[in-house]
């Protein structure tokens, strides 16, 4: 039988779009997989645009295999690999990760190092894939904290994808959400002949690391916490949450596919009721 067929048996495209999402997943999807299950269940006119992911969890990922941690941070790359290429595939157009935050500087220090140097090999080894495959980086955080070396390769991916359309990869880093308030309160308390009285929710959001973005549609954590860890505080005010027990190194599309199914079966209604 045709693969194409199997993998979205019972669904004809509505759009040209929708007919070019298709073929993104051709070869993608193992038919039989619990992953073909899933995609035959997504109603893909209702994607979120925007998901946002805390990836926790590789610390403990690595002690119940008696490892090291930074080889929980090494397996946790694969997991951002292979997350990054579904939701540009399903037309995702952002994906956010939390890679890094101001809290992050605690840990020892042989353990950050990596953290970064995993990081600049990222970039060096996926920016032509990025470049490939129309997919913009954009970093959020306090810029000037990250260590010079990886902040000048990603002003470079930064620049080099800055037209890209497809999916923009926002990476959190040296981030944190209070801190993002209070530096966008400051940069307004900064400009000359500002009015008081122009400021409104969505003034203020031109102010954010985030200006321009959409806000988050649908935040996962993994690991099974139940706090958001001072990420995207302004942003997520009506996001869905949807909350894994699975451990960030372990995290596969299966689980992006479960999350989506389950983010179009709730009822947005920002407050408002809805009969």
């Amino acid at each position: 039988m045709d693969e194409r067929s199997i993998v979205f048996d019972n669904y004809q495209p509505s759009s040209y779009n929708e007919f070019i999402m298709f073929e993104n997943l051709k070869g993608f999807i193992k038919p039989g997989s619990i992953e073909e299950r899933l995609v035959n269940q997504i109603d893909f006119n209702r994607l979120p645009r925007h998901v946002a992911i805390i990836m926790d969890g590789n610390g403990r990922w690595a002690r119940k295999k008696g490892l090291p941690r930074v080889e929980g941070h090494r397996a946790g790359a694969k997991s951002v690999k292979e997350i990054v290429e579904t939701c540009a595939r399903l037309g995702i157009k952002v994906l956010t990760l939390y890679a890094f935050s101001k809290e992050n500087w605690k840990r020892p220090k042989r353990e950050v190092y990596t953290l970064w140097k995993l990081l600049k090999d990222y970039l060096k080894n996926e920016s032509k894939v990025l470049v490939e495959n129309n997919l913009r980086l954009k970093v959020i955080g306090q810029k000037q904290g990250i260590p010079a070396i990886v902040r000048k390769e990603l002003e470079k991916v930064e620049k080099l994808t800055t037209d890209y359309e497809r999916m923009t990869i926002v990476l959190a880093l040296n981030y944190g959400g209070r801190s993002e308030i209070v530096d966008a309160v400051k940069e307004i308390l900064g400009e000359k002949n500002f009015h008081a009285e122009s400021l409104d929710e969505e003034k203020f959001s031109e102010y954010l690391y985030t200006a321009n973005l959409p806000d988050p549609d649908l935040l996962i954590r993994t690991s099974g916490e139940l706090r958001i860890s001072n990420f995207l505080l302004w942003q997520m005010a009506y996001s869905e949450i949807w909350i894994t027990k699975a451990l960030w190194p372990d995290f596969r599309r299966k689980h992006i596919l479960q999350a989506i199914v389950d983010y179009q079966k709730r009822e947005r209604r920002f407050g408002d009721v809805h009969s």
